[in-house]
């Protein structure tokens, strides 16, 4: 039998969970830092009073209502909000290079792979001219021969070009994220594409375009290969999931590394949306070759500062959090 003296006490806690739900309607943007900590301690107690509510038959009553508080605070706390322009903006100047550095050894191992494959390609390559030809098809090593870049005509066709190739970058990067659900189709993916640069970097490299081709990628490809290989690191967490539960039950394993490797792979969409641009508008053109390399060296340069020392405001806000955290704790 649950004594009076107990629902007195708890009530006023049960009554502060309602009255800040109702600020909280609107968006949890309309409580502070300190009133979401609250929130987040009330709904555990609330659990835990209902669990001791349940165990006596006569409160089936105060039972009922402790269960729709309850819902009522998961739908708030657990189910999300639409984005907004301040959340998007905090999530890649703060969030994101978190993210990133957590699955830094994922997106390592993807960017050792590829790497890999490509001194692969250039050594087969090397060894056997065939292989270029097997590879790459006749069209691109004809215009290889003859050393003309085949991406002279995209100067002529830039708008389309430059949003035809950001759709096709973006399409390869989130495949390659995607196919880590099949265990082995995000290896093959990184493999392939390394495999593919090698090739080409030899096959020109024999015919005397070496210079060409290189200043070609690197405007672009300063962005592109990073987001391609940061998405094999969300596929490869994804066949981690997969293939490596652990304790958890496959399915939640899978669950779990499939919302670490969304956050992951989230960050690779503005860095393509830029690269497509650059290759679009920029990379063919017959800019100086010292220009086209000292814009790639800027941006890699940019894109290493952000993604290893940004996001150091939302680490302190984090640290803030957790230590308000803490005055609520029982």
């Amino acid at each position: 039998m649950i004594s009076n003296r107990w629902l007195e006490g708890r009530k006023v806690h049960w009554e502060r969970l309602e009255s800040l739900l109702r600020r909280a309607q609107a968006g949890l943007s309309r409580l502070n830092g300190t009133e979401l900590q609250e929130l987040g301690l009330l709904y555990r107690q609330t659990a835990s009073d209902l669990s001791t509510v349940i165990e006596d038959p006569s409160s089936a009553q105060l039972a009922a209502y402790l269960n729709q508080l309850l819902g009522r605070s998961h739908n708030l706390l657990y189910m999300g909000q639409r984005p907004t322009r301040r959340g998007i903006l905090s999530f890649y100047r703060d969030t994101y290079p978190r993210v990133f550095r957590e699955m830094l050894p994922l997106t390592a191992l993807a960017t050792g792979l590829f790497v890999l494959a490509a001194m692969a390609g250039w050594a087969v390559t090397a060894r056997d001219a065939g292989f270029a030809h097997l590879l790459l098809g006749p069209r691109l090593m004809e215009s290889i021969e003859r050393r003309q870049m085949w991406t002279e005509s995209v100067v002529a066709i830039k708008p389309v070009a430059s949003s035809f190739i950001t759709t096709n970058n973006l399409s390869v990067a989130f495949t390659t994220f995607a196919l880590g659900i099949t265990g082995v189709g995000t290896l093959w993916m990184i493999l392939f594409n390394g495999l593919l640069l090698g090739v080409v970097g030899e096959a020109t490299w024999r015919a005397g375009m070496a210079l060409s081709l290189w200043s070609f990628v690197a405007p672009h490809g300063v962005l592109e290969l990073p987001a391609i290989c940061i998405a094999g690191g969300a596929g490869l967490e994804m066949a981690r999931g997969l293939l490596f539960p652990g304790m958890l039950p496959r399915r939640e394993s899978l669950v779990r590394a499939g919302r670490r490797a969304v956050r992951l792979v989230l960050g690779t969409i503005p860095l393509l949306l830029v690269a497509g641009t650059i290759e679009g508008f920029f990379s063919p053109t017959k800019a100086p070759v010292a220009m086209k390399f000292s814009l790639a060296a800027v941006l890699f340069a940019a894109l290493l500062a952000y993604l290893f020392a940004g996001g150091t405001r939302g680490t302190k806000l984090a640290a803030k959090g957790r230590r308000t955290k803490a005055d609520f704790d029982l």
